[in-house]
Formats: C-alpha cells, sequence, structure tokens
C-alpha cells in the first residue's frame, strides 16, 4: 500500500524520525543547560553536587537514543562492500541472518534491561535520593526497544537495497559527486 509512491512504512520511519531528532535535541539543550548552569556555579564557588551524575545519565541517554536513530537510517558501520560482493542468493540470506541476530540481540538487550529495571526498584540516585534509579535506566529497556521498532521501520528500505544490489553506505558519497558533476556541468 502506497500513497504518492511512497510506502506506509517509509511514511512512519520519517515520522519515527523526526520524533527521536526532537526527543535528542531535548535531551542535548537539556545536558548544555546542565553543564553550563554547572560551571556557572562553580565559578561563584558554590559547586552543584548533582550535576555530575545526571549529566552523565544524559549523555547516556542520547547515546541510545542517538544511535537508535541512527539506526533508523541505516547510518552504523556495516560491510556493504563485502555483503554487495555476494551473489544475490548468498547476498539475501547474508541480510536476513545478519537482521535476524541483530534483532534477536535487541530483544535480549531489552528483556535484560527490564531486569535491570525490576531489580532498581526503590532504588534512588546517589546524589539526588528522592529522583529513582528506574527513570537514569529505563533507556535501556526503552532504548531497546526503540532500537528495534528503528531497525523494522528501516528494514523494508534495506531490503530493497540489497536485493538491487545498491550501497547504502555509498549512497551519500555519490549523491554529493552527482552533486559536484552537475555543478561542473554549468
Amino acid at each position: 500500500m502506497s500513497y504518492d509512491g511512497v510506502s506506509m512504512v517509509d511514511r512512519l520511519s520519517k515520522y519515527f524520525g523526526r520524533l527521536l531528532e526532537a526527543w535528542l535535541i531535548v535531551l542535548m539543550v537539556a545536558l548544555t543547560v546542565i553543564v553550563v548552569v554547572a560551571v556557572i556555579f562553580r565559578k561563584l564557588g558554590n559547586s552543584l553536587s548533582w550535576y555530575d551524575e545526571v549529566a552523565s545519565i544524559m549523555l547516556v541517554w542520547v547515546t541510545y537514543y542517538g544511535s537508535a536513530l541512527a539506526a533508523l537510517r541505516r547510518k552504523h558501520i556495516g560491510f556493504d562492500g563485502f555483503l554487495l560482493g555476494l551473489p544475490d542468493g548468498p547476498r539475501k540470506a547474508a541480510f536476513i541472518l545478519s537482521e535476524v541476530l541483530i534483532i534477536g540481540f535487541f530483544v535480549l538487550f531489552t528483556w535484560g534491561g527490564w531486569i535491570v529495571f525490576q531489580v532498581l526498584e526503590g532504588d534512588g540516585l546517589v546524589s539526588l535520593p528522592w529522583v529513582p534509579q528506574q527513570i537514569a535506566h529505563s533507556v535501556i529497556p526503552i532504548g531497546g526497544i526503540v532500537f528495534i521498532i528503528a531497525e523494522l521501520l528501516s528494514l523494508p528500505a534495506a531490503w530493497r537495497a540489497v536485493s538491487t544490489g545498491i550501497s547504502l553506505e555509498h549512497e551519500e558519497i555519490e549523491e554529493e559527486i552527482r552533486a559536484a558533476q552537475r555543478e561542473q556541468a554549468r
């Protein structure tokens, strides 16, 4: 099912990417504000006891959600050159195997994160004991789920590329080359 040549999965992927981008912007702005405020307080001789722990947690959150965004855009390091060097059948089989392994890993990752989340019930942060540890560590199971969603949403486009022998890793480079060639032709 498509609308104007764009499938529903591609549209969902686009909107999910925008949601992740917005969340990452919020996290990065908040992290920046916390660090700047902490520096100002330190310069005034009144250091904040909690900023280091909170900033570290937020940096972890940026890493998890940023990695999911990279997965959605298929920007993680891969082996396209090796994969595309294989004949069609083995290439598709290797792609399917890699996707099963990646999603399987994140299913286990999410499950382990959920166990950690439950174990931490009732514990607070060291510097802010009234803030539950579960909030800080919720990024593990949630990040795992977000990564699985990102992987599944990007799967159809990646499958089309692998099936036709197109490298997703080199797509941007090739586009830049085409743009430079168009510019030189003018």
